[in-house]
């Protein structure tokens, strides 16, 4: 059997993610989208989080490109003289690697991210994390930890097939980067099950992060393979507000539209591919 979890990164980074989020549940194929606590927009998608219980909400743990929810001088060896995390995560993996991060600042801020959904009132369904760091060794023992400590049963994975495309043109530098996440993956996937955590059996979206057209998304899906799959997606309603905001260059708009399109939900439906979210797979 084919199930699916489609998840939406960035729910509560700006009100254009957030619109997106909701269209593309209400009217699309997302069954499941990630809160960032550090987000501008964040009361905001808690407040839509709570008006659409169907769509199961993760935490998208954060310690680049934001900032920290504790203030900035509980965190120092996280933040740089802005107040703010690392722009991008080969600052933030630099100063990991030397030994200049700590990682009692790393367990506080992302407890307080955590008990801030939490607080919300928001039922939390997985953790995930913005630019995949909560797969790195010395980091996922943290998140573990609290996952059980906040009572989550599921993570996500982000171990895409090393061979896939779905027809998406990349450079060979996004090949090798994809090689080590999904590297990195494997080794937290068995860590996560060694620890009673529910996780999926595949994920895609990684190599065409941020540029998932729908011939992309359906490349994936036409490809699904048996058990469950997350694909992660990157909606938002205003490629121009976007892109004034944040430089990462994405299409949101395509993205919002690949997952609204009827010829989208077509091919679900002929693949007989159970739509789910990580609420249901925390609960097999």
């Amino acid at each position: 059997m084919k199930m699916l979890i489609v998840n939406a990164d960035d729910f509560g980074l700006h009100p254009a993610v957030n619109r997106a989020v909701i269209a593309g549940h209400t009217g699309g194929c997302i069954t499941s989208a990630s809160l960032m606590p550090g987000g501008a927009a964040f009361a905001e998608a808690a407040a839509l989080a709570a008006q659409h219980p169907g769509l199961g909400a993760g935490v998208h743990l954060t310690l680049v490109a934001e900032k920290p929810v504790l203030e900035p001088a509980v965190v120092p060896s996280l933040v740089g003289s802005d107040g703010r995390f690392p722009a991008q995560y080969p600052a933030f993996l630099a100063r990991f690697l030397r030994g200049r991060v700590s990682r009692a600042e790393i367990r506080a801020e992302l407890t307080a991210q955590i008990a801030k959904v939490a607080a919300a009132g928001i039922a939390i369904t997985h953790l995930d994390s913005h630019q995949h760091l909560h797969v790195l060794p010395g980091i996922v023992e943290i998140v573990l930890d609290l996952a059980a400590a906040f009572g989550v049963k599921a993570l996500r994975i982000p171990a895409e097939q090393r061979f896939f495309t779905g027809g998406y043109p990349c450079t060979a530098g996004r090949f090798l980067g994809r090689f080590g996440l999904s590297s990195l993956a494997s080794a937290a996937r068995r860590k996560a099950q060694r620890r009673g955590l529910a996780v999926p059996d595949h994920f895609f979206g990684m190599l065409a992060g941020g540029n998932l057209r729908g011939e992309y998304l359906r490349a994936i899906i036409d490809r699904l393979p048996d058990g469950v799959s997350e694909i992660m997606v990157h909606p938002g309603d205003d490629d121009r507000a976007m892109g004034a905001a944040y430089g990462w260059g994405y299409h949101w708009q395509d993205e919002l539209a690949a997952v609204t399109d009827g010829e989208t939900m077509r091919r679900l439906a002929a693949g007989g591919i159970k739509l789910i979210s990580f609420r249901e797979l925390g609960h097999e």
